[in-house]
């Protein structure tokens, strides 16, 4: 049977996350860069990843976007140029477009699937072969709110939890290759994802004041809560830990 844990030490991994401009990919990025890991930040906007970056010598920020043809390609040839190899690749890029049935358009539909459930899949295909060889692990940032209804934003809530499919049936099909391949579902975390839709802060007072009415802890959690768990799956320590989907969401799941 083939070992399930990276060959490298903690310390000295690489380490890749999409949609690490930002919010829970930003915190992600830092925190495997606190442990010594070498991180490449991926993302669609210099600016953001440049933030990101800053201050900090173990991150390397990519700019590219993700959903357009041939860029998981450049990216894993990038790694593979500067690295030599990939220990661990964080899925976490997302976005959402609000509405409810009979207001979607094509638009809305297609570009939550490209970027949240198609560019997951087309970045782990693509990587696929540098993480079989470090014997590594994938990790998919979701939302728990994709194990309940979400009104308004069904779309967003569907690829999210499509995306734990994968991560469970990755987990079969990979085992065997030594790659492990877990998931993080976070729930009300503070991060600009309200903003990047358009919302006003009237608005997203309102969503803020209903999500934590129904978040047993009653606050909304920090994106370096959610990093913790997404590096703490991805350790070596948990070796013995695939196909899992770990809430991080102040009890909302259970609720």
């Amino acid at each position: 049977m083939t070992a399930m844990n990276s060959t490298a030490p903690q310390s000295s991994r690489i380490v890749a996350v999409t949609g690490a401009g930002t919010g829970i990919g930003r915190a992600t990025a830092r925190a495997f860069a606190a442990e010594g890991a070498h991180v490449i930040a991926i993302g669609r906007r210099s600016g953001p990843l440049e933030e990101t970056a800053a201050g900090h010598d173990r991150i390397a920020s990519l700019h590219v976007d993700i959903t357009a043809e041939g860029e998981p390609e450049r990216i894993v040839q990038a790694v593979l140029e500067t690295h030599g190899r990939l220990d661990v690749l964080v899925n976490n890029a997302g976005i959402v477009r609000s509405g409810a049935l009979g207001t979607l358009t094509p638009e809305m539909i297609t570009a939550q699937l490209a970027t949240n459930f198609v560019a997951p899949i087309l970045l782990t295909q693509a990587a696929l072969p540098l993480l079989e060889t470090s014997s590594g692990v994938i990790v998919n940032v979701t939302t728990s709110v994709g194990q309940r209804a979400w009104s308004g934003s069904s779309v967003y809530a569907a690829t999210k939890t499509a995306l734990e499919l994968l991560t469970r049936s990755w987990a079969v099909e990979l085992a065997p290759r030594g790659v492990r391949v877990v998931a993080v579902a976070p729930g009300a975390i503070d991060t600009p994802i309200g903003e990047h839709q358009g919302l006003t802060s009237e608005r997203m007072t309102a969503v803020r004041e209903w999500q934590m009415a129904h978040t047993p802890l009653a606050r909304i959690g920090r994106p370096e809560e959610v990093a913790w768990a997404i590096t703490q799956l991805a350790a070596p320590a948990a070796s013995f830990v695939t196909g899992v989907v770990l809430p991080v969401d102040g009890g909302a799941v259970v609720a």
